[in-house]
C-alpha cells in the first residue's frame, strides 16, 4: 500500500514483464495493510505503471541470473524486519492476520510456511496441486540461498525451524502459454546445471532439475535426475522428498518401465503417510495388471488427509477405480465408481458412454 502501513509486514515482491498478474497480486495484497515492496529486474511491458497504483516503493535490481540475490536486495528495502515473499503471480487467498501476528511473536527465529495452491489443467479440467514453502522470515535471521529455486536458510548456518504459517495463497503461474513455460523451464535447466557445477552433487538441485525435465516432457533425462538425487541421503520427511519419489514413480511410468516402478513398494513404510504416494502405487500396480492390489491402494488413498495434488485422495482414485471395473467388465461397479467421481468430466463422459 502506498503511506505508512497499517500491519507491521512488508510483503516483498520481485517482478519482470508481469503485467498480466501484477495488477491481481496486489489489489489481494492492498486490502491487508501491508507494506508492498516491488523489486523489478528490468520490465518493458506495463508492470511498473499497474504497481504505481499500490505502492511507492519500487527499486530496480539489474539481474544477474540469480533469483536469491534479488530477493535479498528487495528485502533489504523494507521497512519492517518480518517479510512475506511472493510471486506476481501468487494471489492471496486467505490470511488470518491475529494467528499471523501471534506467529511473529511466537516463532521469531522461525520460518513459516505458507501454503500454496497451484492452478493447472489435467484432462481438460482445472485441477490444484498443494505445497507448504519457507516464505515468512524475520530477515534479521534468515535470507535466500541459491540463484534458482531459492529457499530461506538462517543466516548463522544453524538448521532451519519451521513451523505452519495461516497464509494461503493461489499461484496462477501454470496459466501461462507452453511456449512461456518451456522457455522459463529452458531458463532454469540451465541456471540448476551450473549451480551443480559450481557446487556439486545435492539432491534438492537433483530434484528441480528433473521437474524441469518433467515439463518439458523428457522424462529419460528427468528420470536421472530424480535417480541422483534419491541415490544421496535425504531426509523422507521433507516434502520435496515425497515429491522427488512420487515424481520418480510417475517418470518411471511415463517411460514404460512397469515392472522397475514396482519397486517403489520397498518404500512404503515411510511414504504412504500421503496420499499421493498411495495414489501412484495404485497406478503402479494397475499398470502391471495387478487390478485387486490397485483397488485396494485407491480404496486406501482416500481415507488419507494430506495430499499435494487435487483428487488424489476422492475423484481421481475412484475414477481409476471405475476404470478398473469397466475394462473387466464389471458395468455395474464401474458406474458406481464413476458416480463417486461427482461431476469429474472423464467419469461423466464414462458414465454416458455407459448409457445411464
Amino acid at each position: 500500500m502506498k503511506g505508512e502501513a497499517l500491519f507491521p509486514l512488508s510483503v516483498c515482491i520481485i517482478a519482470k514483464n508481469e503485467d498480466k498478474h501484477i495488477g491481481e497480486c496486489l489489489k489481494r495484497l492492498s486490502t491487508y495493510g501491508f507494506e508492498i515492496v516491488l523489486t523489478d529486474t528490468g520490465s518493458t511491458d506495463k508492470t511498473l505503471a499497474v504497481a504505481e497504483k499500490y505502492t511507492d516503493r519500487i527499486y530496480h535490481f539489474d539481474w544477474c541470473d540469480d533469483f536469491s540475490a534479488a530477493r535479498n536486495f528487495c528485502a533489504q528495502k523494507a521497512s519492517y524486519d518480518w517479510i512475506l515473499f511472493l510471486d506476481c503471480d501468487e494471489y492471496i487467498e486467505k490470511i488470518d492476520l491475529a494467528a499471523l501476528r501471534r506467529c511473529m511473536e511466537e516463532h521469531s527465529d522461525h520460518a513459516g510456511r505458507i501454503l500454496i495452491r497451484s492452478r493447472f489443467l489435467r484432462g481438460g479440467q482445472t485441477s490444484f496441486e498443494q505445497t507448504r514453502v519457507s516464505r515468512l522470515a524475520d530477515r534479521r535471521y534468515f535470507h535466500f540461498v541459491g540463484p534458482v529455486h531459492e529457499q530461506l536458510e538462517r543466516r548463522d548456518g544453524k538448521v532451519k525451524s519451521v513451523y505452519d504459517a495461516p497464509v494461503t495463497i493461489l499461484h496462477v503461474g501454470y496459466d501461462e502459454t507452453e511456449t512461456d513455460m518451456q522457455e522459463k523451464s529452458r531458463r532454469n535447466i540451465a541456471l540448476l546445471k551450473a549451480q551443480l557445477d559450481r557446487e556439486g552433487p545435492d539432491p534438492y538441485l537433483y530434484f528441480q532439475l528433473g521437474q524441469s525435465y518433467r515439463r518439458l516432457g523428457d522424462a529419460e533425462n528427468a528420470f536421472d535426475s530424480f535417480d541422483a538425487g534419491l541415490s544421496m541421503e535425504v531426509d523422507p520427511e521433507l516434502d520435496y522428498v515425497k515429491t522427488m519419489v512420487e515424481s520418480y514413480g510417475y517418470t518411471l511410468l511415463d517411460l514404460k518401465r512397469f515392472q522397475e516402478a514396482l519397486g517403489l513398494a520397498e518404500l512404503y513404510g515411510v511414504f504412504a503417510v500421503r496420499a499421493d504416494f498411495v495414489f501412484l502405487m495404485g497406478l503402479i500396480y494397475m499398470n502391471n495388471g495387478l487390478f485387486d492390489a490397485a483397488i485396494a491402494e485407491f480404496e486406501k488413498s482416500v481415507t488419507i488427509e494430506e495430499f499435494s495434488v487435487d483428487g488424489v485422495n476422492s475423484y481421481m482414485a475412484y475414477y481409476n477405480i471405475g476404470v478398473i471395473y469397466e475394462c473387466t467388465g464389471h458395468t455395474k461397479e464401474a458406474r458406481k465408481y464413476y458416480r463417486k467421481c461427482k461431476g469429474y468430466a472423464p467419469a461423466e463422459e464414462r458414465l454416458k458412454a455407459l448409457g445411464t
